[in-house]
C-alpha cells in the first residue's frame, strides 16, 4: 500500500481548446490590421502612428500584428493590490479569484421601507458598510450612482464615501480625466503620497471603449492618466450581441478580443515600464423581444468563459462579472447569481465584480450583497476541493468503527469536520418543525434582517482626522473647479 500518496482534487473549467484560442486570436489580429479601430483622441492616434500603425481610408487605425504581440509581452502578469492600510489584499493573476461589488446603479431597493427609488448617497454608504462587513467580499465599489449629488462631483463623492466606510480595495469609475485626477489625489493622501500609492495601490479604475471598435476621447484620457500614474485600470469593452457586435457568440468574442487588445496597445505604449492593466470584455445577450441587456443569459456565461481562456493564454490579469435580471431577491436572483459566481470562479477569472447586482445592472439592494457573500463562500468551498492522503482517508478509523458503527464521536471526525464541511450562515438547514417555530422565514426575509442588523451595528474603521480634513479640502477645491465643467465624452 502507498502510504505516502498526497494529492488535492480541485475543479476548474476550460471552454476553449488551444486550437480554438489560436483561431480567435488570429481573427482578432485580422480585425485590427484590416478593419482597424477608431481612436477619437489626437495624442492617442499620434502615439499609435509613431509606433508603426497606419490610418485607413475609413479613419480607423490599423494595428500591425508584431506591435500587438510586442505590447502583450510588456503587460504585468500579476498585479498586487493592497488595502488602505498597506496590507496585501489581492494578487490578480493566474487563476486567483477575488469578488466585489459593481458601480453606478441608478435605482435602489430601500431595505427599510420596501420602496424602489432613485439611488442617493446614503445608499452608497450602506452598501460600503455591508461590503466592509462581509468576509467574502474582497473589494468594494460604489454600488450606486447617487441622484442627490452634483453630477460633476458624483464619482468623487462616491470614492470619498468608500474611503470613509471601508478599508478594503476600491473599484471605481470616473466621468473624465478631470475628476479622476481628484480621486487619485484623495487616494494619495490616504496612502501617504503618490509613490506609496504606486507601490501599494489600493484602488482600481474601471473604464471601457465604445463598441464597435472605438476608443472615445474620455476613455483614452483616463487610460493614459492611469498609465502615467501607474494606477491599475480595468479596461474592458462591453459588447451586445446583435447590436454593437455580431449576434453570433464567436463573432462577438472575436470583436471583443480585438477591442481589448487595441486598448492594451494604447496603454502599454503610453508607459513602456509595463503599467498594470486588467483586461477582458463583456459580450452579453440582448433579448430580442424586450431589448434588455441580460445579465443572467447563458450566452453571457459562455462568452465570459471564452475570454477567461483567452486572457489565460495571454497571461494577463482579467475581469469578469456576475449579476441577475431579477428585481427582487427571488429564486431567479439566486440561481443566476449562483451560476454566474460558480462559473466565473471555475473560469479562473481574477477580478469578479457586480456581485449583488439586480435588475440588469440597474438596481442595487444591500441585502443582495449578503446573498452573494454566502454564494461566494459556498463556491470557494467547491473550488478548494479535498485532499487525498492517508490521514484524510481514515482507514484506521474505519477499521475501528467497523460495520454498523458510528463515526460521530471519533477523534478523526472532531479533527476534520470543520475543515471538510461548509457551514451556511443563512441558508436554511433547520428541520421543518423548528423552521415553523422560528416564523417560517424565507431566505429573502433572513437577508433583509441581516442587512438591517449590519447597518445598525457594524462600525467601519475610520480614517485619521487629519486625512479626512485633507480630503475635504480637496473636495472643496474640486467643487469650485468642476461644478460648471462640461466633460468631453
Amino acid at each position: 500500500m502507498n502510504t505516502d500518496y498526497e494529492s488535492i482534487a480541485k475543479p476548474y473549467f476550460n471552454l476553449l481548446s488551444e486550437k480554438d484560442i489560436r483561431y480567435i486570436h488570429t481573427n482578432a489580429l485580422k480585425i485590427l490590421e484590416e478593419i482597424g479601430v477608431k481612436v477619437a483622441h489626437n495624442e492617442g492616434e499620434k502615439l499609435l502612428l509613431e509606433h508603426g500603425c497606419t490610418k485607413l481610408g475609413n479613419g480607423a487605425i490599423s494595428f500591425p500584428i508584431d506591435l500587438v504581440e510586442k505590447c502583450l509581452k510588456t503587460v504585468p502578469s500579476e498585479i498586487h493590490i493592497f488595502n488602505q492600510k498597506g496590507e496585501e489584499a489581492m494578487i490578480l493573476g493566474g487563476r486567483n479569484n477575488y469578488f466585489g461589488t459593481g458601480t453606478d446603479l441608478i435605482k435602489t431597493y430601500d431595505v427599510r421601507t420596501g420602496e424602489y427609488r432613485l439611488t442617493v448617497l446614503q445608499d452608497v454608504v450602506n452598501a460600503a458598510i455591508v461590503s466592509d462587513y462581509c468576509k467574502e467580499v474582497d473589494f468594494v465599489s460604489t454600488f450606486g450612482l447617487p441622484s442627490d449629488i452634483h453630477k460633476n462631483l458624483t464619482y468623487i463623492e462616491n470614492v470619498k464615501t468608500l474611503l470613509y466606510n471601508t478599508t478594503k480595495p476600491i473599484f471605481f469609475t470616473a466621468a473624465g480625466k478631470e475628476d479622476l485626477e481628484v480621486i487619485i489625489e484623495m487616494a494619495s493622501i490616504v496612502a501617504g503620497g503618490r509613490e506609496n500609492l504606486q507601490e501599494k495601490p489600493f484602488l482600481i479604475h474601471y473604464s471601457e471603449p465604445t463598441p464597435p471598435l472605438l476608443h472615445s476621447y474620455s476613455a483614452v484620457q483616463k487610460l493614459f492618466l492611469c498609465a502615467d500614474e501607474k494606477i491599475p485600470i480595468c479596461y474592458a469593452p462591453g459588447d451586445i450581441l446583435g447590436a454593437s457586435c455580431p449576434v453570433t457568440l464567436i463573432g462577438g468574442i472575436t470583436q471583443g478580443i480585438a477591442e481589448a487588445l487595441s486598448g492594451i496597445v494604447l496603454h502599454q505604449l503610453r508607459n513602456k515600464d509595463g503599467s498594470p492593466i486588467i483586461s477582458g470584455f463583456g459580450v452579453v445577450t440582448m433579448d430580442m423581444r424586450t431589448a434588455i441587456f441580460c445579465y443572467g443569459a447563458p450566452e453571457f456565461r459562455l462568452t465570459n468563459s471564452a475570454f477567461a481562456d483567452m486572457l489565460h493564454y495571454y497571461n494577463i490579469p482579467m475581469w469578469s462579472t456576475v449579476g441577475t435580471d431579477a428585481f427582487t431577491l427571488d429564486p431567479q436572483a439566486g440561481f443566476e447569481h449562483g451560476l454566474g459566481t460558480l462559473l466565473s470562479a471555475l473560469d479562473g477569472a481574477n477580478l469578479i465584480h457586480d456581485i449583488g447586482y439586480l435588475g440588469q445592472g440597474l438596481l442595487s439592494n444591500p441585502a443582495a450583497i449578503i446573498m452573494s457573500n454566502e454564494i461566494i463562500s459556498s463556491v470557494r468551498r467547491i473550488l478548494r476541493g479535498f485532499k487525498l492522503n492517508e490521514n484524510k482517508i481514515g482507514l484506521k478509523t474505519i477499521k475501528k468503527v467497523g460495520p454498523s458503527g458510528s463515526f460521530l464521536s471519533e477523534e478523526h471526525t472532531l479533527k476534520h469536520f470543520r475543515e471538510e464541511i461548509w457551514q451556511s450562515k443563512l441558508s436554511n438547514r433547520l428541520d421543518y418543525e423548528t423552521w415553523i417555530k422560528k416564523g417560517k422565514k424565507s431566505y429573502a426575509d433572513l437577508l433583509i434582517e441581516k442587512t438591517l442588523e449590519i447597518l445598525e451595528t457594524h462600525k467601519p474603521e475610520l480614517l485619521p482626522v487629519n486625512v479626512q480634513e485633507s480630503i475635504e479640502r480637496i473636495l472643496t477645491e474640486a467643487y469650485t473647479k468642476l461644478k460648471n465643467m462640461k466633460f468631453k465624452a
